[in-house]
């Protein structure tokens, strides 16, 4: 699987770092996931949708780790770019928390 590109819209939140979008080999979009400060650091959470009960289901994910591992690498990568344009770092990110 091909990441063919990553669009990153921040956004000026405590914990959610910025909106991200991904096309996959240029014939797939998935958008909506998000960069988030958690506990032990940045993180990339996967689209998802509220349920009745409150609790949030995601509504795609990939199925395997090498897989997650490519999306969080790809997404990280261009937000690093992001960062780097205005000036900080995700080091600096994360110990902002």
């Amino acid at each position: 699987m091909k990441i063919s590109e990553v669009k990153i819209f921040p956004v000026n939140e405590d914990r959610l770092k910025a909106y991200v979008t991904i096309v996959i080999e240029e014939v797939f979009v998935v958008r909506d996931l998000k960069i988030i400060l958690g506990n032990t650091g940045l993180f990339v959470a996967m689209p998802s949708k509220k349920k009745k009960d409150g609790t949030f289901r995601d509504i795609a994910h990939p199925l395997n780790q090498e897989t997650r591992e490519q999306i969080e690498n790809s997404v990280f990568d261009e937000y690093e770019k992001h960062l780097a344009g205005i000036g900080s770092t995700l080091g600096e990110i994360q110990k902002a928390k």
